[in-house]
């Protein structure tokens, strides 16, 4: 479901003709060496196309036009080879709405000590070119990501390839859908938000649907499609012996892949990429949707529980930055504590619905008693996550700005069997730990709902908040109270100034 590669992002250089056709045409031949390298990059998994080196403001305004107007670019490189004065580039900028990288950078690693010239000089002027095109940026308030190094460094490669999933996944943002089966669970407060707010500032669009519309399609599923989908099952899980065809379970099996199907179905005509339901709104169906959730979060989808469309975007939107990586993103909710002194940590996991992106092992497909919704048993997928570095991202809408937080976790391999818990979970110890993690989160108002990720770095999600221009706030191994507590204060005054100002 999620394919990214058709995407490009356009590497544009900046020069000015002082310095003749010469010099311009080396320039040209260097950025195009720069780009055709970057694309030898298998890390970087959308295509980087050269365009042009502008030394007009007329050109600059153009490319920009093109920008914007491109289905296919999601993002513009801007180098600076030389001197590329700023003035030519404000009317630009000021239209460009796709998201901006500068790489500061030059073509050569090292000076040449025994050889420099003033040609050379005047040919490698990155080091103030660059500073003129940030100075504008900067005037200009134009949020953007600056990456300096040597273009084939590693970790200026990591960083670009980083920004361009990011890019990806903006862009995903700005035609995505998500359809709210039910509303949000009764009396829970953050689970709520301004949709409109957030149509403004993300792109997506959040509407409700009937559970009569999605019946329908559950109801119109045929012998056919729900056979191919309890044999997948049977493929890729380890079934319980009650669910198989002659057992006494069979036939709730085969409700659970009904309701798969039609959900699918829903969520195709409608070109729905994110969904909600929630257990208090299941008029016409038989059983709360858990493996059919699951499965859909391990194709793509973003989702969210009680009704939590803000979480739902933040999953798909997560799931996009990670297309090809090792690992899985997945709906998550801290659920309970391990308070041990030695060994605090935080047990995550779900009624139902935790994505097997992150399984460790073959799940196993089971059928237990839910004790809430009034519906009969559903089935869900049983397993483990494995330990290794991972966070947790919270988007939260605080009325007057939306705020990103992230805290990176330790996840932990399981030492105890749970034979008597039915769900998907994962075992994690917070940044910096469980007592400062949580005092932290919660003070900034944190969720309780996440998307968990295994294959995402804190980079990503700050390059994202750049891009949507919201709040980003960090807790990490650096993470001191006193500090902390300063932070959200002095954002709040900024954000409360910064509204006031546009």
């Amino acid at each position: 479901m999620l394919d990214i590669s058709n995407y490009e992002v356009w590497f544009i250089t900046g020069s000015q003709h002082l310095y003749g056709i010469e010099t311009l045409n080396k320039v040209q031949i260097h950025s195009k060496k720069i780009t055709s390298s970057l694309n030898d990059h298998s890390s970087i998994p959308v295509q980087v196309v050269f365009k042009t080196v502008l030394t007009t403001p007329d050109e600059i305004i153009q490319i920009c036009r093109q920008a914007n107007n491109s289905i296919h670019c999601i993002g513009i490189i801007a180098w600076m080879h030389t001197f590329s004065p700023a003035k030519m580039w404000i009317n630009g900028l000021k239209i460009l709405r796709k998201p901006l990288l500068h790489l500061h950078t030059q073509f050569g690693s090292d000076i040449p000590w025994d050889k420099i010239d003033m040609d050379f000089m005047n040919l490698h002027q990155s080091a103030h070119g660059g500073r003129e095109f940030g100075y504008i940026n900067t005037r200009l308030r134009k949020d953007r990501k600056v990456i300096v190094g040597h273009w084939k460094d590693k970790e200026v490669i990591k960083s670009i390839a980083v920004w361009t999933r990011v890019a990806a996944a903006w862009e995903d943002c700005q035609h995505l859908k998500i359809a709210r089966f039910g509303d949000n669970m009764r009396e829970v407060a953050v689970t709520e938000g301004d949709k409109v707010s957030a149509q403004v500032q993300f792109g997506y669009s959040v509407n409700g649907y009937g559970l009569g519309d999605l019946v329908e399609r559950i109801d119109a599923s045929t012998e056919n499609e729900v056979k191919a989908i309890v044999e997948s099952y049977f493929d890729e899980y380890i079934v319980s012996p009650e669910m198989h065809k002659n057992g006494p379970r069979f036939a709730d099996l085969q409700t659970a892949a009904r309701i798969e199907n039609g959900l699918r179905v829903f969520l195709k005509e409608g070109g729905f990429h994110a969904f909600t339901d929630t257990f208090e709104n299941l008029h016409g169906m038989d059983q709360l949707p858990g493996i059919a959730v699951q499965r859909l979060m391990a194709e793509g989808y973003g989702f969210g529980a009680e009704g939590d469309w803000k979480t739902a975007a933040l999953v798909r939107t997560m799931k996009v930055m990670a297309t090809g990586l090792k690992g899985g993103n997945s709906f998550m909710e801290d659920y309970t504590y391990h308070f041990d002194p030695g060994a605090m940590s935080v047990l995550g996991a779900h009624m139902l619905e935790i994505c097997p992106s992150i399984a460790s092992h073959k799940p196993l497909c089971q059928i237990h008693p839910l004790g809430i919704g009034g519906k009969s048993d559903p089935v869900r997928l049983v397993f483990n996550s494995a330990g290794g570095p991972a966070l947790n991202a919270s988007l939260i809408d605080l009325g007057n700005r939306f705020r990103l937080l992230v805290n990176p976790v330790d996840a932990l391999d399981p030492e105890h069997d749970l034979p008597n818990l039915p769900v998907a979970r994962v075992l994690w110890k917070p940044h910096p730990n469980l007592k400062i993690g949580a005092a932290a989160w919660i003070l900034a108002g944190g969720a309780h709902h996440t998307c968990y990720s295994q294959n995402l770095d804190v980079e990503y999600l700050e390059d994202f908040a750049e891009m949507a221009g919201i709040e980003y706030t960090l807790i990490d191994a650096d993470t001191k109270m006193h500090f902390f507590k300063q932070q959200l204060r002095w954002n709040e005054i900024y954000y409360h100034l910064a509204s006031g100002i546009s």
